[in-house]
């Protein structure tokens, strides 16, 4: 299985940075910046990030992780990534999730109905609008006539999902090419990859073995208070030096587990803002990218 390893920006970053963030990346020979969705702040859109960063690079694949889905029309989207993958071939990796990790941020995605149900749908017409050239679609939600995003990627785009939950997992099996997951230890990892497999297979359907992956935050000397209570509200009950390595070896430590686990896709950010982001990166492919394969 391919090991692969990317990055997110630090946290607090603005989009000033972005550019020469994805040119140090691809300097370097990093796989893959992610941009995650975060409303009230600083940080990039991802959409429009990811348009960003993918016109100042040649190599780097960009993707969003995760963006939301349910409050985005899956129309809109499909065009949106029909037309970045037409710009930037085989550089495109769109992963979506249920909700915003900040609960203040729903409002900014109302939904036709419930956010579950509606993110199920949006992933089955967003998947036919990427494969087909013309679509009618008729669900609960969305309906569409007739509808062409095209031109169409040579090769469909993996679409994954984020969510640890029992209805995210059989998401992720029944509709889904990958699985980005957050806040997690290499064993609940590791039963999470084997409930989604079996959600697959009930559904008639395979997902790739390399395309199961985790955000992975990496203290400096000590896992701040803002990890401890992202996890705390994420995965009450776990220990956070399971899921936040301090340092590069522990991080190290830690992917090894992870792939062990079976997971080898990987987002790796600070865990608190950083005083030299290309310090970092030079630091993070010093240390992680010799663990790729």
């Amino acid at each position: 299985m391919k090991v692969r390893i990317g990055i997110a920006p630090p946290p607090g970053d603005t989009p000033v940075h972005l550019a020469g963030l994805a040119e140090r990346a691809e300097a370097l020979g990093i796989d893959s910046l992610w941009l995650s969705e975060i409303v009230h702040g600083p940080a990039v859109e991802p959409m429009v990030g990811m348009a960003y960063a993918l016109a100042a690079t040649r190599r780097l694949k960009v993707g969003t992780g995760v963006a939301i889905l349910p409050g985005r029309h899956p129309v809109r989207v499909a065009k949106q990534l029909a037309s970045l993958a037409a710009l930037a071939p085989k550089r495109v990796l769109p992963a979506f999730g249920l909700t915003p990790a900040r609960p203040a941020e729903r409002e900014a995605f109302p939904v036709p109905g419930p956010r579950g149900a509606v993110f199920d749908e949006s992933l089955e017409l967003l998947r036919l609008l990427l494969r087909q050239e013309r679509v009618t679609f008729h669900g609960e939600f969305f309906t569409v006539e007739n509808a062409g995003v095209g031109p169409l990627p040579a090769k469909p785009l993996d679409i994954w999902v984020g969510g640890s939950g029992e209805r995210a997992l059989r998401r992720a099996g029944r509709l889904a090419d990958g699985w980005l997951a957050s806040f997690l230890t290499p064993d609940q990892a590791a039963a999470g990859r084997t409930a989604i497999a079996a959600h697959a297979v009930e559904a008639g359907r395979e997902i790739e073995a390399d395309h199961y992956g985790t955000s992975l935050a990496v203290a400096a000397t000590e896992i701040p208070a803002s990890a401890i209570d992202a996890i705390a509200r994420r995965n009450p009950g776990a220990d956070p030096a399971e899921i936040v390595p301090v340092g590069w070896a522990a991080a190290r430590d830690l992917i090894e587990r992870f792939v062990e686990a079976g997971i080898t896709k990987f987002v790796v950010r600070p865990a608190a803002p950083v005083p030299s982001a290309e310090r970092w990166l030079d630091e993070f492919a010093g240390h992680l990218m010799p663990l790729q394969s």
